[in-house]
């Protein structure tokens, strides 16, 4: 499958596991911390709020992959909020992969629609609390973090259906660690639990797209590992991943580390994978995210 996968310009269109318990919200809520809010009090609008742009990017890939529009074209509104003002997506013209297999095509019209609605619920959660979407970059960034992974220097999520899937592998990865890693600094129960409940569709998600790349064969499983080994450099561990493949005789579909648990990653490591490395801003959010967890 990956024979198709393009590696065009943005014109022509995260091994060793490694335990990731969740022990002691408490001891955990000053490690997940990224650096610009650990000095504040973290409420947790905020922490949802940081899920909430972690959305923002998720629903804006989909929804461009399936129709060719952003959020905001089909209505859902994002400008409205606090933070920097932005809601600028960065992406090449006529984004809507051209899906020849109707099944990955179902598959990719369910994740947007997911996506989208955790957006919408996100925001009606937090109220006037919530944050506006900030500037999403669907096209640099993915030329950065391709170059990062070894992948060749250009790489268009949009191209082909294998370019999709690797494209979504980024995504639903970063995304269940986000959510594991964050857990331990809600405190109030009920958005936990709403928390918990995005976590498990994240990782519904995460899994599928997994399986999708574990059948692709040996080249599709190839790339994902190498982005997956980018991913764990970026957040700085260095182990905190596993590509999808073959290891001891059984497949590496799913993401998990020797106690067979999901990995979490606190809010600096996920922030240095969206950021492609950079500090304070860059690869997906080219100025940054909206919100104190930035």
């Amino acid at each position: 499958m990956l024979s198709k996968l393009e590696n065009t310009t943005a014109e022509g269109g995260w091994l060793n596991r490694r335990s990731a318990m969740l022990m002691g919200g408490a001891a955990l809520a000053g490690m997940a911390l990224s650096r610009s809010a650990a000095a504040q009090t973290v409420t947790d609008a905020d922490i949802l709020n940081f899920a909430l742009n972690l959305e923002y990017l998720e629903a804006q890939f989909y929804t461009l992959a399936t129709t060719g529009k952003t959020i905001d074209q089909v209505g859902i509104g994002t400008a409205s909020g606090g933070g920097t003002a932005g809601g600028k997506v960065t992406v090449k013209a006529n984004a809507a992969v051209s899906f020849t297999t109707p099944a990955l095509k179902d598959f990719a019209n369910e994740l947007a629609t997911e996506e989208q609605n955790h957006v919408k619920f996100l925001r009606t959660a937090l109220g006037t609390s919530a944050v506006a979407m900030p500037n999403i970059d669907l096209m640099n960034s993915f030329n950065a973090l391709a170059g990062a992974a070894g992948l060749g220097s250009s790489f268009d999520p949009f191209a082909s259906e294998a370019n999709f899937l690797l494209g979504a592998f980024i995504f639903e990865d970063v995304g269940v660690t986000a959510y594991l890693g964050a857990a331990g600094l809600i405190s109030n129960k009920t958005y936990l639990d709403k928390a918990a409940g995005i976590l498990a569709v994240e990782a519904y998600h995460a899994g599928s797209i997994r399986l999708r790349v574990f059948q692709a064969g040996t080249a599709a499983q190839g790339a994902a590992s190498k982005i997956a080994a980018a991913r764990a450099l970026l957040d700085g561990t260095g182990n905190d991943d596993i590509g999808v493949g073959v290891q001891s005789g059984a497949a590496t579909i799913v993401d998990a580390d020797s106690n067979a648990m999901a990995f979490a990653r606190t809010t600096t490591q996920v922030l240095k994978v969206v950021y492609g490395g950079g500090s304070a801003s860059g690869a997906f959010y080219p100025n940054g995210l909206n919100g104190t967890v930035k």
